[in-house]
């Protein structure tokens, strides 16, 4: 057993499998009281089973570690309270949250359901608001905790997967909405966009050429739990971690403006616009249309 979050409690979100599951280990292995909550569905949302939840309490238990399980859907505002009140009740405080839990439903845009649509964004996004609102009430109380999200590089946009962009998209906001409005209250936040091997990159629509293994992606949380990451002031920040690379995001903001005398008129911006404001190139459309190049030259007959 480590040190390096000793006496600390943390709450982790989809802790029966994959990525979470290795942070709930590890956190464990540093000295953390854990809470592994896990609904225990399949990778579509289907199927739910408390087993996966409690399989993993009874692993860091037989590491010497001390954990209890929570097999709540944290995509309702009732589990994610749960999650925090069992860490209240069995262990007396929470400093960390770790919310993991996801689900896909790939479909393209234009073939997908409502029910599609609603299953991922509850899960992902609303399923990090439910455990940050419950958790962030307790640690404005203790002026002191961190928040941490997962995203995903598919926050850039995604060929079939709308619906967990959109949702990853808006888990980064989240983050850095909490960062800021809990900053006096000492309680820091930031988000996690993973590249593993895990049931849910297999699903990804492209070739992932930086992979790592979930135990990468979860010394970086441990690290962000830790006092020295909240010695350095990390907050409100977005990191990858893709086996040996770990890389930060930038934070949005204006590329380039230009002001017009007078008032703006559609003419005036097709002949302004382009010249002076321009574009910021969209790194995956190009990576697509050379997929969809290929894709055409293969397809045409050999002269």
């Amino acid at each position: 057993m480590g040190n390096f979050v000793a006496g600390k409690v943390v709450a982790v979100t989809g802790a029966g499998r994959g990525i979470g599951r290795a942070v709930a280990l590890a956190a464990a292995a540093e000295g953390a009281k854990v809470v592994v909550n896990d609904f225990g569905v399949a990778v579509d949302g289907a199927a739910p089973s408390s087993e996966v939840a409690e399989t993993v309490v009874k692993e860091i238990e037989a590491a010497g570690g001390t954990a209890v399980a929570v097999a709540d859907d944290i995509s309702t505002m009732a589990g994610g309270q749960r999650v925090v009140d069992t860490a209240v009740s069995a262990y007396g405080r929470l400093d960390g949250v770790v919310c993991v839990a996801g689900i896909l439903r790939e479909r393209m845009l234009f073939n997908m359901s409502e029910q599609e649509w609603d299953s991922v964004v509850a899960t992902h996004l609303k399923g990090t608001f439910t455990v940050f609102r419950a958790a962030s009430a307790v640690m404005r109380a203790q002026r002191s905790g961190t928040l941490i999200g997962f995203t995903s590089g598919n926050h850039q946009g995604s060929v079939s997967q709308a619906n967990y962009s959109a949702a990853k998209g808006g888990i980064i906001s989240l983050v850095r909405s909490a960062a800021l409005g809990l900053h006096k209250y000492g309680v820091s936040a930031n988000a996690v966009a993973p590249v593993a091997r895990t049931r849910m990159s297999a699903n990804v629509p492209m070739e992932l050429t930086e992979i790592g293994e979930p135990e990468d992606v979860a010394a970086l949380v441990v690290y962000l739990l830790s006092d020295p990451a909240r010695q350095q002031r990390i907050t409100g920040q977005v990191y990858t971690i893709a086996g040996p690379k770990i890389a930060v995001w930038a934070q949005p903001r204006e590329l380039r403006a230009a002001y017009a005398e007078g008032a703006w008129t559609p003419q005036r911006i097709a002949d302004f616009l382009p010249g002076t404001v321009g574009t910021d190139p969209m790194p995956l459309l190009e990576r697509v249309e050379a997929m969809e190049r290929a894709a055409r030259d293969g397809a045409r007959p050999n002269a």
